[in-house]
């Protein structure tokens, strides 16, 4: 009945809320369209930005930090098709599945506001783009063969996105700051996207369980995420609860050594896990690894160059203003700044966050 309930809602909504539009579709590789339009999945008209039928937006948890972007997401599943449960919390979605990512900013007095929270859509599910500038949309595409991804970017007159195979930059500024946001070239998402070196294999790295486990508003209403996913057949059923990573907006209530872990898995886990293509730092910044020397306690550094900041130790004990983690994080300097894509200016807040984090730890190296 619930679901007989959610399809009418749905319906109706779809029908009052927009045009009607086509179908969505999945491209071949060897046809990869230049107009972000052609795939049916968001669209925007200068005014509002909106997503296809079937198409589910949804939030994480704790995020990837992005030069303070606000993010859209949306995922959409072949009909009739569903993601299924791996063991490590991740899903395993079928051939076919879209994934879209819209980065966009909020307008402010004099340059974009410097705003350290999530996408708030209008009632009817839209974003409003008097308030709001779109740069870019990235996909990430299941094909037969794996995941593929590609970067869109949004023209001037907020109407069309079309394929950056070799990314872009742009120069913006915040009220008080400026700053060259870069649209990553499609090797440089892919490299972000294997967690794994051994497999070289593109994952998504946002949807997992823990990072889902959440409510979020849709235009019928509040529900959690995963209850949507599985009561709309995106998602199987679990054989046990999922777990749940605090969301960065509850860093001040939860406990700190959760948000941190957390916010260094979605950060830096990436590429520092055991077999990610960092492994010669023999660092593991992975949600669950123990907190010794290979999370980087009293771990010297292990080819760095200037990174280290003549620091002694990734993480020192009581002692952040020694600790390398927090000046690479501190950075802006390509040679020094971690995580070395995806950002331009340091996520100031998570500094703080780190530096008090490290000052509060226990023991002495």
């Amino acid at each position: 009945m619930r679901r007989i309930i959610y399809t009418l809602v749905m319906a109706v909504c779809i029908s009052a809320c927009g045009p009607s539009l086509q179908p969505v579709t999945l491209h071949a590789e060897i046809s990869i369209p230049e107009r972000l339009s052609d795939w049916h999945v968001v669209y925007a008209d200068g005014r509002r930005l909106t997503f296809n039928d079937g198409v589910i937006p949804y939030e994480i948890n704790m995020p990837l930090f992005s030069d303070y972007a606000l993010k859209l997401r949306t995922a959409w599943l072949p009909e009739g098709k569903a993601a299924s449960w791996r063991e490590d919390g991740e899903f395993e979605f079928p051939v076919g599945t879209i994934l879209s990512k819209t980065f966009h900013y909020q307008y402010g007095d004099t340059g974009f506001r410097k705003l350290d929270a999530e996408t708030e859509l209008a009632r009817d599910g839209s974003l409003d783009l008097d308030k709001h500038r779109i740069v870019e949309t990235r996909l990430l595409v299941r094909h037969d063969d794996g995941w593929k991804a590609y970067p869109y970017v949004w023209n001037d007159a907020q109407t069309e996105a079309f394929l950056e195979i070799a990314g872009a930059a742009f120069e913006f500024s915040f009220d008080d700051e400026n700053f060259v946001y870069i649209v990553p070239d499609t090797n440089q998402c892919a490299a972000c996207h294997v967690p794994d070196f051994t497999t070289k294999e593109i994952r998504p790295l946002g949807p997992k369980a823990p990072q889902l486990n959440r409510f979020f508003v849709y235009v019928d209403g509040a529900q959690n995420q995963i209850e949507r996913w599985i009561d709309t057949d995106r998602l199987k059923e679990p054989d046990i609860p999922p777990s749940r990573v605090p969301r960065w907006s509850e860093r001040d209530r939860a406990d700190a050594d959760d948000v941190v872990r957390a916010y260094l898995d979605s950060n830096c886990a990436h590429c520092h896990n055991p077999d990610g293509p960092a492994d010669t730092s023999a660092l593991d910044l992975s949600q669950n690894a123990e907190m010794n020397r290979a999370f980087g306690v009293c771990k010297p550094p292990v080819a760095v160059g200037r990174g280290s900041g003549n620091r002694p130790y990734d993480i020192f004990p009581g002692k952040p203003e020694q600790s390398i983690l927090l000046y690479r994080m501190e950075h802006d300097d390509p040679a020094i700044m971690m995580p070395e894509l995806g950002r331009a200016v340091a996520h100031d807040e998570a500094v703080q966050l780190i530096r008090v984090w490290i000052a509060n730890l226990p023991g002495d190296c």
